[in-house]
């Protein structure tokens, strides 16, 4: 058989993506990252006739290339939180307002085989955007954030997904200089709201993109 690594996570991907509609969300699956930009462009996008636009921190997001296609849209009120020029009160602002855009576009630390979300984050606007606010949301899922259940998820997210992230972005954090977690007091840490999204409400908001390739932490 060739490529039998994408056939066996071509396998896999489609037994998430019917757990994951059984838990109404609207999924995808994409054998490239360059695909994954497609469907977003053609198959999800359009059908929203959004007026406006935001993200949350995805490294998945970012290498689809939609990032750069959509930040300058001439039609999309585009609210930029990676626009890295802005004081901390401009950004925080901005990701207030960011919760009632009709598109919000992210990723997620993990998904399990029975099709849950597992998240972390630093300031809560990813998971907040993911729970409430937006009209739609899409994510963008790389095969290696697939986890077999929500102990895996968390113990991923954890062990891996943040101290990785915490280097990434050069946050002053034990973890950055040893690769483990120390449930740390520092003022950068990054592991502050843990969240588990069991089902879209309401049916097909929250859109997924399933990848069949590593895509960030």
């Amino acid at each position: 058989m060739k490529n039998p690594v994408d056939n066996y996570w071509n396998l896999k991907l489609e037994s998430v993506k019917q757990n994951l509609e059984n838990n109404n969300f609207e999924v995808f699956i994409a054998q490239t990252a360059a695909a994954a930009k497609q469907i977003a462009l053609t198959d999800i996008i359009p059908k929203l006739e959004i007026k406006s636009i935001s993200w949350g921190g995805s490294m998945s997001f970012v290498a689809t290339g939609l990032f750069h296609e959509l930040k300058d849209h001439p039609d999309i009120k585009v609210l930029n939180t990676f626009d890295r020029t802005l004081s901390t009160e401009d950004m925080m602002e901005l990701r207030r307002q960011s919760l009632l855009v009709d598109l919000f576009i992210t990723g997620t630390n993990a998904v399990t085989e029975a099709g849950q979300l597992v998240n972390l984050d630093m300031v809560g606007n990813r998971v907040a955007a993911i729970m409430w606010g937006p009209k739609a949301v899409l994510l963008v899922i790389g095969r290696n954030k697939v986890c077999g259940d929500l102990e895996e998820a968390m113990i991923r997210i954890k062990n891996y997904a943040a101290p990785v992230n915490t280097m990434n972005l050069d946050k002053k954090t034990p973890c950055r200089k040893t690769g483990v977690c120390h449930d740390c007091n520092s003022p950068d840490r990054i592991c502050n709201y843990w969240t588990i999204t069991e089902k879209s409400f309401v049916k097909n908001r929250i859109k997924i993109i399933l990848v069949n390739e590593d895509m960030g932490f």
